[in-house]
């Protein structure tokens, strides 16, 4: 039996996902890996408590798309992300990852100075290989290192690197995922806009 919380969880999630395909300049910042939309539910514990997108945002004919249907379970990466970071803050139930390049970063940098965000860069040479080489350990690592790097201050972006045969990403968290997208599209535009220069 669905619960009523599902229902809401569900009804923002697609909101945000309507808004998120029609952003088209948000297409500009997904990675090779896709991206993915998480929202999970109060208490979450597993990937189970966490909505996503199946087979995660891709683009076509340069527009962002979701490939399957939004589902609990449907993401374990950022679904384990989003799940330590309530550990710290309850509140923080949603993300969604995108590109990190020299450009992003300098651009974020700036847009978070201006909304009094914290910016939290993490070095993936620094994870012990202990931790590399157990299944969804990274993602506890990676939340315990940039709680300590912003000295338990709570990061909004948090940009990943230097992890050997991994994708470099940038993620942005917030409450639910209709203002994490809307500061996501506002990102992307203010991104494109700095491709025409």
């Amino acid at each position: 039996m669905i619960e009523i919380e599902d229902f809401e969880l569900y009804a923002k999630m697609y909101k945000a996902m309507e808004h998120l395909e029609n952003c088209r300049e948000f297409a500009t910042l997904i990675p090779e890996v896709r991206s993915n939309l998480v929202y999970a539910k109060k208490g979450a514990k597993t990937p189970d408590d966490v909505l996503a997108i199946d087979g995660r945002i891709t683009v076509v004919n340069n527009i962002p798309h979701a490939s399957g249907r939004i589902r609990f379970g449907a993401s374990s990466h950022m679904a384990r992300l989003i799940i330590e970071v309530m550990k710290r803050e309850p509140s923080i139930r949603a993300g969604i990852n995108f590109i990190y390049s020299p450009e992003i970063v300098r651009l974020l940098k700036r847009y978070a100075s201006k909304n009094g965000w914290v910016v939290c860069p993490i070095d993936r040479t620094d994870e012990p290989d202990e931790i590399k080489d157990v299944e969804g350990a990274s993602a506890r690592w990676k939340v315990d290192k940039a709680f300590e790097i912003t000295e338990g201050k709570l990061p909004k972006i948090i940009f990943e690197f230097g992890g050997v045969g991994k994708e470099d990403l940038s993620y942005i968290i917030g409450e639910d995922p209709i203002r994490v997208v809307k500061d996501m599209c506002d990102i992307a535009q203010r991104y494109t806009q700095t491709l025409k220069i």
